[in-house]
């Protein structure tokens, strides 16, 4: 059974607010590391960050500890 992403979550939308505007982010992980970078896609399971250089990570979301707009 596939798991559909709740485009009814504060949380989703928000991160689909972010892929529009290209708005850049920090997003830091349960590791302690921290990525900066523009989010470019998000499904149930990960989030893909692009970096500076346009280099795409995919990171779970259970290693997120949180991710916001970087001033």
């Amino acid at each position: 059974m596939a798991l559909d992403l709740d485009t009814g979550l504060p949380s989703t939308r928000q991160i689909q607010t972010i892929i529009r505007e290209e708005t850049e982010v920090e997003m830091k992980l349960t590791t302690g590391d921290v990525l900066t970078g523009k989010v470019r896609w998000q499904d149930t399971h990960c989030i893909c960050l692009l970096d500076p250089h346009e280099q795409p990570t995919i990171i779970w979301r259970q290693a997120i500890a949180f991710i916001k707009p970087k001033l």
